[in-house]
């Protein structure tokens, strides 16, 4: 229950009101003075407070004061029968919440009281909305224990509350927006807007003004001011997504913004002064898109002062498992299914996939095995067939199967268990490196050996 203080010498007034309130809901406290007021406000924390401005001892002016100065998040209401529209103002300049005029309507009363209440609720919600993506973007939540993924974390710590520009590059998929958020929500930026476009998602002339934004008039359609994302995002971070594709002249515009720090709306004449962290991505090699004078060399330097290359998935397989549980508990809990592992064959199947489709390619068939799966487990079965298919072999490799059959499962695991055993000879037991020698994880290896029950005093002998 919200909780109010109603504070009024007249006895009639506060007992109205307070009647009033309670049966809205709300906890209601009172007083008669600003003396006893300041002393609930002290002890208690209230959601709004309704004071009158003339009280016999302390005005409702200096309750107000007081009360910011302990409880800045409580809502103040002023009810008065004498008050010019320049009292009001100056009250609202204090910190009032609102300001009513004696005698008043009840309805009006409680419409204040619930605009109050509502904004309080939004700036909570907005808090721990804001929280709550800090927390996601942290580095302890980011998935990537490979060296690889664990140096690009460690350079962001390193340039996260600096200004520079960066580029990010990497294969699509491999989580380029991602770390432009983990850079944005470590840094002194957090707190104000991240925004992203993709820059080859739209012709050069909607580009422009999406960027920079335009006047009333300055082109046919444009009936209002439009503020540009520049704008929108300044003292916060813009990513630019796809910069490899934007035109030549969009390459020149931008390449002004950068130096200038400033922006010009289409069809403006002004200049707006912009404080904003650029980051760019590509999955393109714009070294050689400059060397082919397809992008600026001039605007490639601008952009590239911090470079940041995310590694392929096949260049980090010991990240494969760890995003895949991910995504499974994940996707469990968005199903509503009870399916929290990953059966070693699958894993194993993982592993072995070269993934050219990255981090985003393993999320999708992770979220279609989940909604496939009837048991509690992902299963091969489960998997995409592009994962699961063998690639054909020659006539020359094919195994020659007898006449009256074989045991396909057994002969599967006699074929894994001698090559386990192979690798654990040439890696003199060192369970680490026999992984691998045959492209497998630890976390895999281990459990076969476990289950071959091979040992390191057994392969050596």
């Amino acid at each position: 229950m919200n909780s109010i203080l109603v504070i009024d010498d007249e006895k009639s007034m506060r007992d109205f009101l307070a009647i009033m309130l309670k049966k809205e809901g709300y906890q209601v406290q009172t007083a008669d003075n600003g003396k006893t007021a300041l002393t609930s406000i002290n002890k208690n924390v209230f959601d709004v407070v309704i004071s009158d401005i003339r009280l016999p001892d302390i005005g409702g002016i200096e309750i107000l004061k007081q009360c910011k100065k302990v409880s800045p998040e409580t809502d103040f209401i002023l009810i008065t029968a004498y008050a010019t529209t320049e009292t009001a103002v100056d009250a609202v300049k204090m910190g009032a919440s609102d300001y009513i005029f004696k005698p008043f309507d009840i309805d009006e009363m409680k419409i204040k009281i619930n605009q109050c209440l509502a904004k309080k609720k939004l700036e909570r919600e907005n808090v721990y909305l804001k929280r709550s993506v800090e927390k996601q973007f942290q580095f302890d939540n980011i998935i990537g224990h490979s060296p690889k993924m664990q140096m690009i974390f460690d350079l962001i710590r390193k340039i996260s509350n600096t200004s520079s520009t960066i580029l990010i590059t990497g294969e699509s998929g491999t989580g380029k927006e991602l770390v432009s958020k983990a850079i944005h929500f470590n840094s002194l930026r957090k707190d104000q807007s991240f925004i992203s476009i993709n820059c080859g998602a739209m012709p050069e002339n909607l580009l422009e003004s999406e960027l920079f934004g335009h006047v009333k008039g300055a082109f046919t359609g444009a009936v209002q001011n439009k503020k540009g994302l520049f704008e929108v995002a300044d003292k916060g971070t813009l990513l630019l997504d796809e910069i490899g594709e934007m035109s030549q002249g969009m390459q020149v515009k931008l390449l002004r913004t950068l130096q200038e720090k400033t922006i010009r709306p289409v069809g403006g004449t002004q200049e707006i002064p912009i404080d904003v962290r650029v980051i760019a991505s590509t999955n393109q090699d714009l070294q050689k898109a400059v060397s082919e004078n397809k992008f600026r060399e001039d605007l490639f330097y601008r952009v590239n002062v911090i470079p940041i290359t995310i590694p392929s998935l096949r260049e980090r397989k010991e990240d494969i498992l760890p995003l895949a549980d991910h995504f499974v508990k994940e996707y469990s809990h968005e199903m509503h299914k009870s399916i929290f592992r990953i059966s070693p064959e699958a894993m194993n199947t993982l592993e072995n996939y070269d993934w050219p489709g990255n981090v985003r390619e393993l999320e999708n068939a992770i979220e279609r095995a989940i909604a496939l799966e009837i048991s509690d487990v992902i299963t091969v079965e489960s998997l995409p067939e592009k994962i699961t298919h063998l690639p054909q072999r020659g006539d020359n490799d094919l195994f020659h199967l007898p006449e009256d059959g074989i045991d396909l499962e057994g002969h599967i695991e006699q074929i894994r268990k001698s090559i386990l055993i192979e690798a654990l000879r040439r890696s003199n037991g060192v369970q680490k490196e026999a992984a691998k020698i045959v492209g497998m994880s630890f976390r895999s290896f281990r459990y076969y050996a476990k289950k071959y029950r091979l040992t390191k005093t057994m392969v050596l002998t």
